[in-house]
């Protein structure tokens, strides 16, 4: 299992598959990056050389922004919009949908799982609540 940058990843895919666990990295830059370092993007991870694995390093520390500094950098733009009050900033702190989906029905990924209003009760609690008050 090759690291890059701090990042195991798969040794048993394709390069240009098992680039894709490096945070900050999808399909199109992962090919982007096999083609400038010249690797046959058939390799599987494993069959790497060390110099490969440097040349790939030193391309992604080049062109990409990845892992901590672009969670870091995306955390703080969400932090700036909740400070300066923004409607998207709103809805981040409320933990609703931020880019317009209804909410009426959907929308269970950002707001939770279902929290019952109003008193649902079974048949059997029902009779014996009845059974007490008599």
């Amino acid at each position: 299992m090759p690291r890059i940058l701090g990042v195991d990843i798969p040794g048993k895919k394709r390069i240009e598959y098992a680039l894709r666990y490096i945070y900050g990295i999808g399909l199109t830059k992962a090919q982007v990056l096999v083609r400038e370092a010249r690797i046959d993007p058939a390799k599987k991870a494993d069959d790497l050389t060390p110099e490969e694995l440097r040349i790939l390093t030193d391309l992604i520390q080049k062109k990409c922004r990845v892992e901590g500094d672009l969670r870091r950098e995306v955390s703080q733009n969400i932090r700036r919009l909740i400070s300066i009050g923004c409607y998207r900033g709103l809805r981040h702190r409320k933990g609703l949908p931020v880019r317009g989906q209804r909410t009426s029905t959907n929308a269970r990924t950002r707001k939770g799982p279902r929290k019952t209003v109003g008193v649902v009760r079974s048949k059997e609690v029902r009779k014996e609540l009845r059974s007490e008050k008599e």
